[in-house]
């Protein structure tokens, strides 16, 4: 900072030299108008005092001139008529005097040259005119004539002289005007030549000290900066020049320190993630090298190993069905263990291959109709549920994008569970719904069952996760986990609804198709005017809250009987065809039940 101190800011040495081209700017003008107003008043005494006085002189002269001719003539002829041209000359002398005095008032040496001449004019007519003009009078002509001697012409040439003199004093006051104006002319010249002088002085100058203090040090910075743009991120800037550059030299060079730290980091971090990467390449080909060893293991299984399986299991019940009381009765335990283990054996690998085959086997995606879907479901979980005397019932289900037989196994475990974890001496009763929720379908398979603990609701989709022990609820422990497969290759989520006051509810999420979403916006848009309808206009009796309260649209996919998903449907039901028609109470010969199980489409 003190490195900065030193020296003048840019800003500074601009002012200073504006100052200093306006302070020579200022007094130039200043001597230019002094000058000027000389050159001025040089000019108006020209033309309003010397030149006027010029042209006075020479009417003093002429009423002189009158004045002799006057006397002369008078002499002469003795009318006194022709004194008139002496009187008319007094006259004019006078006021031709007056006015030379009143311009000459600055002039000493016309002011001088007036008065004698008034002088000798005054004597001449004492001495000459006065007594010609007495004498005439009195004498006659000739005594007039006998006065006008050499002498007195010699007196009026001497009055002509003085005037001469008057003349000549008023030309050359009027000369030294006519210089000082040119003097004044060539003085306004010279200044203004001066002024354009420091003008060009200045903005030479101006150029010069930009050229030295701002575009040099700005070309050097620039050049640095490129260089440091072309990849020398270690390239020191220094700037050079006024304060004020050297400080953006210094605040570049940090911004570049900051840039070169954060690439070594950024490169740091890329060497880290190309190292982390080849660590993922390298996992991956591990791991498709261990799929290949799975997939080779689920064939093994599949085959080697389920072969010496069944034969332990067949020969197990053989030795069962034979040889059944023939030993003691720690021996027919024994063999029954041996049976039940291989049967559990062989449902463990079959579930596991299942397991194992989702999404790796795919036949592609399709449009799938869940109401056709619950039918197969209905006929392979048929035997189960006339087993536990279950009832099953379905509301209208969307046409999804997926593969049919994954979605078929999919509803095949939900259903399969519900009939499975029921309560004792409790009829089970599956319900299974849908409801459009923004682009994705939400299907819940809801019971009365047993339900299931909220700090379980995760640990029942990890595969092999039990809750129970296998004699109070047989099974593998896998079916969930592959409901929770299929789900997600399908690109949906599965949970277990919590809030449920009795039983289990197991929603999950399947992505619904664009022309569902679009269709179903547009309904809502027609109920949405449809109730706005109804609003404005309300039947006669009834009020506008109870006609906005009717004219509330259902959710689309659910049924009326949504509130209480295990009750008993209505006889009547919208079909998967979209038609009407009511049902005996038994349910219609064929149509949507199996057998004599309870299964009803809502």
């Amino acid at each position: 900072m003190n490195t900065y101190r030193r020296g003048w800011t840019l800003r500074r040495r601009v002012l200073a030299l504006l100052t200093v081209v306006g302070v020579l700017l200022v007094g130039l003008a200043v001597a230019e108008a002094v000058v000027a107003a000389k050159n001025r008043a040089y000019t108006d005494a020209l033309l309003t005092r010397t030149g006027p006085l010029r042209v006075q002189g020479q009417e003093m002269l002429n009423a002189l001139l009158d004045q002799e001719t006057g006397i002369r003539g008078y002499a002469v002829s003795g009318n006194r008529a022709d004194l008139a041209p002496y009187e008319q000359g007094v006259q004019q002398e006078r006021d031709v005097a007056a006015t030379i005095a009143d311009l000459s008032r600055d002039y000493p040496a016309i002011a001088g040259a007036l008065r004698t001449a008034q002088q000798q004019a005054a004597d001449w007519r004492q001495t000459v005119a006065e007594p010609v003009i007495t004498t005439t009078e009195r004498s006659g002509t000739a005594a007039g004539q006998a006065l006008i001697t050499a002498q007195a012409r010699q007196q009026f040439d001497e009055i002509r002289a003085s005037v001469g003199d008057l003349q000549a004093a008023i030309l050359a006051e009027r000369e030294r005007g006519a210089r000082d104006i040119e003097r004044s002319g060539n003085m306004l010249v010279m200044l203004l030549i001066v002024a354009a002088v420091v003008v060009v002085l200045a903005g030479t100058l101006m150029l010069l000290s930009l050229e030295r203090m701002v575009i040099r040090p700005l070309t050097g910075l620039a050049q640095q900066v490129r260089e440091v743009a072309a990849g020398d991120y270690q390239h020191h800037i220094a700037g050079s020049g006024p304060p004020e550059f050297r400080r953006l030299a210094d605040d570049v060079d940090v911004m570049r320190q900051k840039i070169a730290k954060d690439l070594a980091e950024v490169r740091a971090a890329r060497e880290n993630i190309e190292w982390v990467n080849s660590q993922l390449q390298k996992q991956a080909e591990e791991l498709t090298r261990s799929n290949r060893d799975l997939e080779q293991f689920a064939y093994v299984a599949s085959h080697d190993l389920q072969e010496p399986l069944r034969k332990v299991a067949s020969f197990c019940q053989l030795l069962q069905r034979r040889y059944a009381g023939q030993l003691d009765e720690r021996a027919d335990q024994y063999i029954a263990f041996a049976v039940d283990g291989a049967q559990r054996m062989q449902r463990l690998i079959n579930d596991l291959l299942a397991f194992s085959r989702i999404g790796r086997l795919t036949t592609g995606f399709v449009d799938v109709d869940l109401n056709k879907v619950m039918g197969d479901v209905a006929s392979q979980t048929e035997p189960g549920r006339q087993y536990a005397d279950a009832e099953l019932t379905w509301g209208e289900l969307p046409v999804i994008r997926g593969e049919e037989p994954l979605l078929t196994n999919l509803l095949v475990n939900l259903v399969s569970n519900s009939v499975k974890f029921r309560r004792p001496d409790v009829a089970p009763k599956v319900r299974v719904s849908a409801r459009l929720v923004g682009d994705e379908w939400e299907i819940t398979c809801q019971d009365n069952g047993i339900g299931i603990e909220a700090e379980f609701a995760d640990k029942i989709f990890v595969i092999f996760q039990r809750l129970h022990a296998k004699d109070a609820y047989p099974g593998t422990g896998i079916g969930l986990a592959i409901v929770k497969k299929i789900v997600e290759y399908h690109g949906g989520r599965v949970w277990v609804d919590t809030d449920q006051a009795e039983g289990t509810a197991i929603r999950f999420t399947l992505p619904a198709r664009p022309e569902d979403v679009e269709a179903a916006k547009a309904a809502a848009e027609a109920d949405a005017a449809a109730t706005d309808g109804d609003t404005d206009a309300p039947v006669d009796g009834e009020s506008p809250a109870a006609t906005a309260d009717d004219a509330t649209p259902e959710p689309v996919g659910e049924t009326a009987d949504e509130a209480d998903p295990v009750a008993r449907p209505t006889p009547v039901g919208r079909q998967p065809d979209g038609t009407q028609h009511e049902d005996p109470p038994g349910g219609p010969p064929g149509h949507g039940t199996t057998g004599g199980t309870k299964e009803r489409v809502g």
